[in-house]
């Protein structure tokens, strides 16, 4: 795989800095039974790395210390962690919001059949990626099959409440090299293609912009794509969307549990504050993030692109 933070480091993206921290995004290993493309965390079925209990009995220390509001999983599938179930009941017992960033297709497989039920009884919201609502589109991203146990998983999930009055949004990932469209739009058209045709309902679309790291930008570089894709966002930057950045409200936490500005930065090995520092966790249960600046390299520019775009869709 080619590396991609040497095309990345030196960076002309404006200064940011944080405000409150309200959201704790914690990656629970690399594990996952898909192999996506378009996927920034390299995540597979033969990766081993997986948080364990001690590390994430570390992070509610820090939710207790800091008043984080919303526990945000990813993985990986964050559900093939063995202490998912855990995680969830613990955090919601202290009246956090719990979003699970899911596949879909893990739900159909053997072994986690009780997970509609566990998600549903806990209140969890679900963040769920479909690339698209064709079959081509989405087995093409994401491999042979994907579409239809995603179809099957939502339709269980249905059932269950979510699209109504549980909270279920859909994920939308370009195929390639080009920019989200209006995520508005967009929306529509999810909306009336997979209620025609399969009867499903959901809350609302997210879009977001493929990031030039880790396997997408690794096949980037392959291609000889990766300097017109930067050039593609460089050129699509609005200021505007800076202060509805992720990070500015965020932290992300890796599954051996040191901390990280947001998502992408941890897949780049670039932690919070002092780059060249890595901090646990544990050593940051006084620390203020108020205030505090944001690590920043030239993949920043793929969540100032356009419309924007972040793990909650596009920003303006």
């Amino acid at each position: 795989m080619h590396p991609t933070l040497p095309k990345l480091a030196k960076t002309d993206f404006p200064g940011i800095t944080r405000h409150k921290l309200q959201t704790l995004q914690v990656n629970l290993g690399y594990l996952c039974n898909l192999s996506c493309l378009h996927c920034h965390v390299n995540a597979g079925p033969t990766r081993k790395e997986l948080m364990n209990k001690a590390t994430i009995d570390q992070l509610f220390e820090f939710i207790d210390q800091q008043g984080i509001e919303t526990l945000d999983l990813t993985g990986g599938a964050p559900e093939m962690n063995p202490h998912f179930q855990y995680a969830v009941t613990e955090a919601r017992k202290r009246g956090l919001a719990v979003i699970d960033r899911c596949n879909l297709t893990i739900l159909e497989e053997s072994g986690y059949e009780y997970l509609h039920d566990f998600l549903a009884n806990n209140n969890v919201q679900i963040i769920a990626s479909l690339p698209c609502y064709s079959s081509e589109n989405v087995d093409a991203q994401r491999g042979d099959g994907v579409f239809d146990k995603s179809i099957s998983a939502l339709k269980k999930l249905n059932t269950l409440g979510y699209g109504k009055e549980l909270d279920l949004s859909l994920v939308f990932n370009p195929q390639g090299t080009q920019l989200p469209p209006n995520q508005t739009s967009l929306e529509v058209e999810y909306k009336e293609h997979l209620f025609e045709h399969f009867g499903i309902v959901f809350t609302r679309l997210l879009t977001i912009t493929n990031m030039p790291i880790k396997r997408f930008g690794s096949t980037l570089i392959s291609r000889g794509q990766f300097d017109d894709y930067m050039d593609t966002l460089k050129t699509a930057y609005q200021a505007v969307n800076l202060d509805q950045l992720m990070c500015k409200s965020t932290l992300s936490v890796d599954w051996e549990g040191y901390v990280y500005d947001c998502d992408f930065n941890q897949m780049l090995e670039l932690p919070a504050g002092i780059a060249d520092k890595k901090k646990h966790i544990s050593d940051c249960l006084q620390l203020d993030f108020e205030q505090q600046p944001i690590i920043i390299a030239d993949h920043c520019y793929g969540c100032t692109a356009g419309s924007g775009s972040s793990c909650g869709g596009a920003l303006t």
